[in-house]
Formats: structure tokens, C-alpha cells, sequence
């Protein structure tokens, strides 16, 4: 599988590899999700897709998603639903990493450990499971808004405890 420097799947190569119909407006998509700089949701992708094509519709990006999805590019997450119950979505990289979702300013920090990978393969070997996905998040407050809330003299993380509309929910067994 062919990845960029950031380690992110080749999208548009990955398709073609094996022989998907490749339109003007699925490449577009493809590019702006690989392009991409931050996760995106489905209305934000439509957002910009709208600027260089206006004619792209709803339906194109869901379904060019989902055929994404099927297809192992991308990965479907909810960070810890900072943004209500929307979905984002972000090229598959190589290495599994961890999403450190802040609560105040809504910041995704891609943070991975060769700690995480040790506890991978723990996992697996102990319980004799072959692993196919991880999906970690863990939601709190970054530096920054840490910063900010110092200099204000309050305390970030109880603010958000007792406000958070949507508390991060336990991860089933």
C-alpha cells in the first residue's frame, strides 16, 4: 500500500490500484480528503468540495465515504462527539494512533507511542486475538486551553465536566 510522507494512504492510487471508476467530483473528494490538514465531517467536506465544483451534492460525498470506508481508506470516528453527533473522517494511516479531543476549543491531537504498539501486541498475544482496528480517544483539555484557564484563575477540566453536553460514554466490554 503506497502512503504519503505523513504516513496516510495514497488514496487516489489505492482506488485506481484496484480498478474503481474514478469521476471528476470522487477525485475531488479524494483530494480534499487527502489534503486535508484536520479531520473532516461530511458537511464541511460538501463545504469545500462546493468551492471548486458547485454542482457536487450530498449524496456524492456520502456515498463516496462509504465507498471509502469500505474499502479501508478512511476512518470513521466521533471524537468524542465534541462537534454533537457528527462523524469525521481521516485517511488511514499505517500506525494506529490515539485522538486527544479537547472539550474547550474542540482541537484533535494525533498522539501515537511505540507504548501503544507494546500494549497492542500484549492484547493480542494474551488473549490469542488478531487485532483489526483500534479506535482510543480520550477526551480532556490541551495545553493551550490549560494556559488560558490558569491565567484566568479557573479551573478548565471542572468547567467542562459539569457543562459537557455530551460526556464521553464507557466503551463496551
Amino acid at each position: 500500500m503506497k502512503t504519503n510522507p505523513a504516513g496516510r494512504h495514497v488514496l487516489m492510487q489505492e482506488l485506481a490500484s484496484q480498478g474503481l471508476r474514478m469521476t471528476e467530483q470522487r477525485k475531488l473528494l479524494v483530494k480534499i480528503i487527502q489534503e486535508a490538514s484536520s479531520h473532516l465531517d461530511a458537511a464541511t467536506l460538501l463545504h469545500l468540495a462546493r468551492k471548486r465544483d458547485a454542482t457536487i451534492n450530498r449524496a456524492t460525498v456520502y456515498r463516496t465515504l462509504e465507498l471509502l470506508k469500505s474499502r479501508r481508506l478512511v476512518e470513521e470516528l466521533d471524537l468524542m462527539h465534541l462537534g454533537g453527533e457528527k462523524h469525521f473522517y481521516e485517511a488511514r494511516t499505517l500506525n494506529d494512533h490515539l485522538h486527544l479531543a479537547c472539550f474547550d476549543c474542540g482541537k484533535i491531537i494525533e498522539y501515537t507511542s511505540p507504548a501503544f504498539k507494546r500494549l497492542k501486541q500484549e492484547i493480542s498475544r494474551k488473549n490469542g486475538f488478531e487485532i483489526g482496528v483500534v479506535r482510543l480517544e480520550i477526551g480532556g483539555c490541551c495545553k493551550d486551553c490549560r494556559a488560558k484557564a490558569r491565567k484566568k484563575g479557573t479551573n478548565q477540566m471542572n468547567r467542562q465536566r459539569s457543562s459537557a453536553k455530551h460526556p464521553p460514554r464507557a466503551a463496551a466490554a
